[in-house]
């Protein structure tokens, strides 16, 4: 199965530096029977689109939960076994947590297919984006508005082995 696993570029240079995604739990999103149901579509590359869709959000909230956190949104694309990502079933409708898995124990980065990270030309609205987060949470249109604009952004798919020079370091 593969899984979307949201992170920030100082997650993902832990996450090098550690050659793991973790410690577990580990919090992805991935194509669950409630993303299906929500999305109505038998399109396995829409729905894996709309799970990664979940994961650059989920990436947004912990940039904005991080203000010296660099502004790009980055998931990393894993694959693992059917039975390592389980869904809550209590949440599997909520609208919060389509898509929603979770993973009991850290994953070895080297089981990822790819890294999604946004384009120098996404920062401004993804700072605008974590900056408006908190009002668009309370009902602020405009500020829903502001943190669609990011997500206007189509994320750029990386290899694995292109980690080093997302994170300005010698490959």
């Amino acid at each position: 199965m593969r899984v979307y696993v949201p992170l920030t570029l100082s997650g993902l240079a832990e996450a090098h530096t550690r050659g793991e995604l973790g410690p577990g739990p580990v919090t992805a999103y991935a194509v669950t029977p409630g993303l299906r149901e929500w999305y109505v579509s038998d399109d396995l590359e829409e729905l894996e689109y709309a799970a990664l869709s979940r994961a650059a959000a989920a990436s947004l909230r912990m940039i904005a939960g991080a203000p010296g956190e660099t502004r790009r949104r980055v998931v990393v694309a894993v694959d693992v076994r059917d039975q390592d990502a389980t869904a809550d079933p209590d949440r599997a409708l909520d609208a919060t947590s389509l898509g929603e898995v979770r993973i009991a124990s850290a994953v070895a980065l080297a089981r990822a297919a790819a890294v999604h990270v946004d384009a120098d030309d996404a920062l401004d609205d993804v700072t605008a984006a974590a900056d408006a987060l908190g009002a668009a949470d309370q009902g602020d249109d405009d500020a829903r508005f502001t943190v669609d604009g990011a997500e206007d952004h189509e994320l750029l798919w990386f290899g694995v082995q292109e980690i080093p020079n997302l994170l300005g370091r010698p490959a």
